[in-house]
């Protein structure tokens, strides 16, 4: 184990989950802090000191110097730990890594984000995470059935014509892809419709 690194997660957060299945595909052991989102321990003064903005995870280097947002946190343990590239090998494969992990983000993983923070009564006033707080907006959760749902079909197309997410290895883009449909079948109960076999084989696989 690395007694350098330190994670500070939460075992209900998806975002923490992106950064734990990124750390077990690499066998990388360091230790972890779990924030207790239930009672609000990412508001208290001394996890803000932590992170600013609130939120998990974050990764606390040697030296004291914390990283939060889950692609630069994987850029940093990838630079550390080369020996399984997940965010491409090549500069061609990198970018197409990029690519695929921003679209499943931005169209699956926030739509979902979406969904749950306009909807839940928990988070009143915390439609948005960080810092600030916003009032929540229902129109916007309903949207968002409509977004995941798009997300599965243009995921299910791109899956017909390749293994994996950004081609033909597993990498980044799978992580949050998998991440998204987990969240949006446990958060919406929206799992993924039975016309959409590629994606189901996709699933499948990547979740064994």
């Amino acid at each position: 184990m690395s007694n350098d690194l330190k994670l500070y997660h939460s075992a209900a957060s998806p975002n923490s989950r992106r950064v734990r299945i990124f750390l077990a595909e690499n066998g990388i052991a360091i230790a972890l802090a779990p924030v207790d989102l239930a009672t609000g321990e990412q508001h208290s003064d001394p996890y803000r000191a932590i992170n600013p903005r609130r939120v998990v995870p974050t990764l606390v280097l040697e030296d004291g110097t914390a990283i939060g947002e889950v692609p630069a946190i994987w850029r940093y343990l990838e630079e550390v730990y080369p020996a399984q590239p997940l965010l491409g090998s090549t500069p061609k494969d990198k970018a197409l890594v990029a690519m695929w992990e921003r679209r499943a983000e931005l169209e699956g993983f926030a739509a979902v984000m979406e969904a749950v923070r306009n909807a839940a009564e928990r988070l009143k006033g915390r439609a948005i995470a960080g810092p600030h707080d916003y009032d929540q907006i229902p129109a916007l959760a309903e949207r968002s059935r409509l977004r995941v749902k798009n997300f599965y079909a243009d995921l299910d197309s791109r899956l017909a014509e390749v293994p994996f997410v950004a081609g033909n290895t597993f990498s980044a883009a799978d992580i949050t892809a998998l991440v998204s449909v987990d969240f949006a079948t446990k958060a919406m109960n929206f799992s993924v419709p039975g016309e959409h076999a590629a994606l189901e084989r996709w699933y499948e696989n990547v979740s064994s």
